[in-house]
């Protein structure tokens, strides 16, 4: 039986639904966040294929190139989610004063008027925070590449002169320019029938992929992946020191962020920390609760105690062992599923934790299958995922993490056509 609230949307519904762990047709999720999305090249390729107007797309996360899933395509697709996203790009400039880019396989895309770039002189694409030229590139795409990584910029670190404060430059009190963003963006995402997903920045808890500080100019502090890395372990008060400034400035920004928009947001994400490798964890489930739990549970808590808000925990890698110690830290759902990783085992995460979690992803896996299978073979797998993970509600269809470029259109194709076949639904 369907629980839908009258009124409300079918997207968004299907969506709440799922939330609620309360069993219906399976929702889809492509785009609403910066890990549930698709590369640009990809974005392209279904609106060719599902015949809508021929028209640059927009790259609204340029550090993987993520194209944005504009409202045609996602009623197309039959997408149940709208993004919120942060008014700043991961390079720190604007979503604002689009212009026509050539990227360097060719693709006539539209890119924010900050996005610029050199050619450095091995042959990288450089880009530049804030896009100012004046100051050290902060991302590189390789010659063969197809997305960004971040470029160390790692001042000498003494030891004796760390200040906590260096790593928390970029974790600011909100603008009041930004807060009239989030509320017209929330609006239009409401507007659309899907479920609004917000990503407001500012509450990932040692997020690897911004330790590196891509949008500063001059970062300072503890800026290089392996020296962060070991300091989890060495620099322990440090780190308790940065963890407890910044979700003070995230519950505040939060609480400001909530007067503005309030319930128009079903779910927010929290943080991409991620916890797992392909065989085993970064951390040890202690050290998870004592240097990350403490933090996620404040700001989870928070978001429990004053808002009708789900929290979303992003997390690659065989994090099996974590998962329980997740949910007692306040998140409610999780991704991406990583069901490729050792120990995650579907039907056991089901049964284990599928009450208490919301599995968000999972649907097919983008390792192997979805880039390199056939169509049918995506198709076996998807229905699979699907009569596992969809019983009894809790699980939003996501391929494991984002699509990434040069995967089959006609599989991703045949990964919605299968979604729609266990759903009882037509092709479109």
């Amino acid at each position: 039986m369907h629980h839908r609230t009258e009124g409300t949307a079918p997207g968004r519904a299907r969506i709440r639904e799922a939330l609620s762990h309360r069993e219906s047709a399976i929702p889809f999720d492509l785009g609403s966040t910066a890990v549930t999305g698709a590369h640009v090249t990809i974005v392209e390729g279904l609106r060719r294929h599902y015949g809508l107007e021929k028209r640059p797309v927009k790259v609204h996360e340029p550090y993987q190139m993520l194209g944005l899933v504009e409202d045609d395509l996602r009623g197309a697709l039959g997408i149940d989610t709208s993004g919120v996203f942060a008014r700043n790009t991961m390079f720190g400039f604007p979503l604002e004063g689009w212009k026509e880019w050539r990227t360097p396989w060719g693709q006539d895309v539209l890119v924010p008027e900050g996005f610029r770039t050199t050619a450095a002189d091995n042959g990288d694409l450089v880009i530049y925070p804030e896009g100012d030229l004046s100051v050290p590139p902060s991302g590189k795409m390789p010659a063969s590449g197809f997305f960004f990584d971040s470029i160390i910029r790692q001042e000498p670190i003494d030891d004796e002169r760390l200040d906590p404060s260096d790593n928390l430059e970029e974790f600011a009190s909100v603008s009041d320019s930004d807060l009239e963003w989030f509320r017209r963006s929330a609006e239009g995402a409401s507007r659309t029938g899907g479920a609004p997903v917000a990503n407001f920045g500012g509450t990932a808890v040692g997020d690897i992929a911004l330790v590196p500080g891509p949008s500063m100019k001059h970062p300072r502090g503890i800026r290089d992946v392996a020296e962060w890395y070991m300091s989890t372990v060495t620099r322990q008060d440090y780190l308790h020191s940065v963890f407890d400034a910044q979700t003070r400035i995230a519950v505040e920004n939060l609480e400001r962020i909530h007067r503005q928009v309030g319930d128009a947001i079903d779910v927010v994400f929290i943080c991409g920390t991620d916890f797992g490798a392909q065989s085993t964890q970064f951390c040890s489930p202690a050290t998870f609760d004592s240097l990350y739990a403490p933090y996620y549970r404040r700001m989870n808590s928070w978001v429990h105690a004053h808002t009708s808000w789900k929290t979303f925990k992003h997390s690659c890698g065989a994090i099996a062992p974590l998962l329980p110690h997740m949910i007692d830290a306040g998140f409610d759902v999780i991704n991406p599923v990583q069901l490729s990783a050792a120990g995650m085992d579907a039907a056991q995460l089901k049964e284990r934790y599928g009450d208490r979690l919301v599995f968000w992803g999972g649907g097919v896996d983008t390792q192997k299958t979805l880039p390199f299978g056939t169509p049918g073979e995506v198709r076996r797998e998807v229905l699979a995922r699907c009569e596992v993970l969809g019983k009894g509600g809790g699980f939003v269809f996501n391929p494991v993490h984002n699509v990434q470029a040069r995967t089959p259109i006609e599989n991703v194709v045949a990964m919605v056509g299968a979604l729609r076949e266990y759903n009882g639904e037509s092709a479109r």
